[in-house]
């Protein structure tokens, strides 16, 4: 008689959310709208601009921000956020960091039901210490909250180049009993295509935090290249600054093992190696010497890190922990340190080991030179 193979059980159906709101119409809100657009769903967004809105709505293009690149049919535009969010079943924050506050809290008394929202800004708050999370739980209770994050640089996921991405949510109870049912996998399935691959993660401090401290690493990766370093350098400062990430990340309840993911390695990966980055970027011009006014040829240049590296270093005041690369970044940016002396000083730190429970310390012969 023939052994009956073992029927294996029967995945449960995730259903999409078919139609999703995108607030913010920058280089990343609209290539989210372009993703879920070609994932099927029925795409709605908000721009505080009305001639922008019209653009996307009637030519599905956005030349403002990203020039050149046709977007997929159907996706519509409003001045207005109360319609761009009317009858939406997930809504996605694609805002600065900075507005992220002001946004939840005018979003709140347009959402009837416990929509879930997706943050897809990375930061940390500098008056609270709270993460993006915090302030949209803090605005606009009630909503499952959860983030998007990964190495996606806007122009090349809106033409549908092949991209990977982490959505995060915490899982409740009942997410914990059906999983593909919870906001993330719901999330996941109402993004995914040919082109777009989402991981499912309920780690939303871990993938958070990374967001937040890969934009700081990159402006110092991009300071080094500036002055002259080459991949050594780099190599060693990604490396040790996911370091920084994992302390962070357990500090505030993560996971260590989300920060070697895509919200981790992969973003930071990213980011510490093109001037795509703006925060690589602006690393850069600094190296070179070029003073922050005149930094993108003195063009309003948001660079995340920028703002980020003073809420990390307050945080971290807070919490007693020392992130030497960001408080590298931290000094030069906001406290006006010589850039070449910072990096020279946070070279000829004390000798740790790898990993930091071999509880090694040994002063560097060139600390003193350093300090002089």
């Amino acid at each position: 008689m023939h052994a009956t193979p073992e029927r294996r059980p029967a995945i449960p159906a995730t259903l999409p959310y078919e139609h999703v709101a995108i607030l913010g119409s920058g280089s990343w809100g609209t290539a989210i709208a372009a993703i879920a657009r070609r994932a099927g769903r029925k795409v709605t967004m908000w721009s505080r601009d009305a001639d922008l809105a019209e653009q996307i709505t009637a030519r599905s293009r956005n030349d403002r921000y990203l020039p050149g690149i046709p977007l997929p049919d159907g996706i519509t535009a409003y001045p207005n956020m109360g319609d761009a969010v009317k009858g939406a079943e997930a809504v996605f924050l694609v805002v600065p960091s900075r507005a992220i506050r002001s946004v939840s809290r005018q979003l709140k008394p347009l959402l009837v039901q416990p929509t879930p929202l997706v943050i897809c800004a990375k930061g940390i708050e500098a008056e609270t210490g709270h993460l993006m999370s915090g302030l949209v739980d803090e605005e606009a209770p009630g909503h499952p909250v959860g983030a998007l994050s990964g190495p996606t640089f806007a122009a090349e996921a809106a033409r549908g180049d092949y991209t990977a991405a982490t959505v995060a949510f915490r899982f409740d109870a009942a997410d914990r009993l059906q999983p593909t049912a919870s906001p993330a996998a719901r999330l996941a399935v109402s993004l995914s295509s040919d082109g777009f691959r989402p991981y499912i993660s309920d780690d939303l401090v871990g993938v958070e935090t990374a967001g937040a401290l890969k934009n700081v690493i990159a402006i110092a990766c991009g300071m080094m290249t500036g002055v002259g370093f080459a991949e050594n350098t780099r190599a060693a400062l990604i490396a040790r600054g996911l370091e920084e990430m994992k302390t962070l990340t357990t500090a505030l309840g993560g996971r260590r093992a989300t920060v070697t993911g895509l919200a981790g390695t992969g973003d930071l990966t990213l980011t510490c190696s093109s001037q795509t980055s703006r925060n690589m970027s602006l690393g850069l011009q600094l190296g070179q010497g070029i003073a922050r006014a005149e930094c993108f040829d003195g063009r309003a240049v948001v660079a995340e890190g920028e703002h980020n590296a003073k809420s990390v270093h307050e945080l971290c005041q807070r919490l007693g922990l020392n992130l030497p690369i960001c408080e590298t970044v931290y000094r030069i940016l906001h406290e006006g340190a010589d850039l070449r002396a910072a990096f020279a000083m946070l070279w000829s730190r004390p000798l740790e080991a790898e990993p930091l429970e071999m509880d090694i310390e040994i002063p560097h012969p060139m600390m003193l030179e350093a300090t002089r």
